[in-house]
């Protein structure tokens, strides 16, 4: 298996895993805004929040590779880049367990009480450490594949453009599904409840998801009616702009949204404010931060 095809399995596995993320993450959103949401105790509701800021922190590390790709190997498909997308994706595996372990657990709560949503969030907890963690580290020791050493090549154009058009793919599918559950929470009777400086952040956060998906969305349709499906140099250079940009409205509108339904749940929006500006500037040490850090000393090796 070559290593570029080995990069876009990487990226084709975290498309699967962000996809989940992101949807979970709408419904964490809109959950705060159910009629009964606001009948559960205190203490659930801050869960809600806390698998709202672990699902943020997945998203986060899920989008990284694709960042480093772009920005470190400027869309080139190196060693590097490939264990950077395993370490990644392995390490999100375990704020979205935890996620989705209390986010079961919010909803056993409600339907059956604390004793059984304890068990099952415990039941979940367990199974995600089982089949994500434990059985690949079971298999890896008995299966003993053999480590080959890939050898790094010049990308060809080609391969550069499919890979770029996969990391715009990567993202933009929960990015939908994300603006879908905003659309649906501005029609909820709890959200007329919101004063007027949270549903005007709300309102902004999802006019940033939009343009997240806009920007995503604009490489292929530059390669349909600008380029007429050639794969160019000018192409690839524009496109990766686009998919560039795009985190950055997107880390605006996830924070955005996380401070409006923190503070929802816990009307404290002091903490809700804190816990929304710490996510923002995570995701852009992540997207941006850390990748602009190894480029500068990428070139001072050079």
């Amino acid at each position: 298996m070559s290593l570029s095809h080995k990069v876009k399995t990487a990226l084709d596995e975290n498309r699967l895993l962000i996809l989940g993320a992101q949807v979970l993450f709408g419904f964490q959103f809109q959950g705060v805004f159910q009629e009964t949401f606001a009948d559960l105790p205190s203490s659930t509701r801050i869960i809600n929040s806390l698998a709202l800021a672990l699902m943020a922190l997945t998203i986060g590390l899920l989008i990284a590779p694709s960042m480093q790709h772009r920005i470190v190997e400027e869309g080139a498909d190196t060693v590097r880049i490939h264990a950077v997308a395993g370490v990644f994706a392995g390490v999100a595996l375990l704020p979205f367990g935890i996620s989705l372990s209390l986010d079961v657990f919010i909803v056993f709560e409600h339907l059956f009480g604390f004793a059984a949503a304890a068990w099952a969030a415990g039941c979940f907890c367990a199974l995600v450490a089982l089949l994500w963690y434990i059985l690949g580290f079971v298999l890896r020791a008995i299966v003993k594949v053999p480590v080959m050493s890939d050898k790094e090549e010049p990308t060809l154009l080609a391969t550069r453009i499919e890979q770029m058009l996969t990391e715009a793919r990567v993202i933009v599918p929960g990015v939908q599904a994300l603006l879908g559950f905003q659309l649906a929470v501005t029609f909820a009777r709890a959200f007329g409840d919101l004063g007027a400086a949270l549903q005007l952040t709300h309102v902004v956060a999802l006019c940033f998801v939009a343009l997240a998906a806009i920007l995503l969305m604009t490489p292929a349709a530059l390669h349909r009616i600008a380029f007429r499906g050639q794969d160019t140099e000018a192409f690839l250079t524009l496109g990766s702009g686009f998919v560039l940009a795009a985190p950055i409205a997107l880390a605006f509108g996830l924070a955005a949204d996380m401070l409006v339904a923190i503070a929802k749940a816990t009307a404290a929006t002091g903490l809700a404010t804190i816990i929304a500006g710490t996510s923002f500037a995570v995701l852009m040490g992540l997207w941006y931060g850390l990748p602009l850090l190894l480029r500068m000393r990428q070139f001072k090796t050079e």
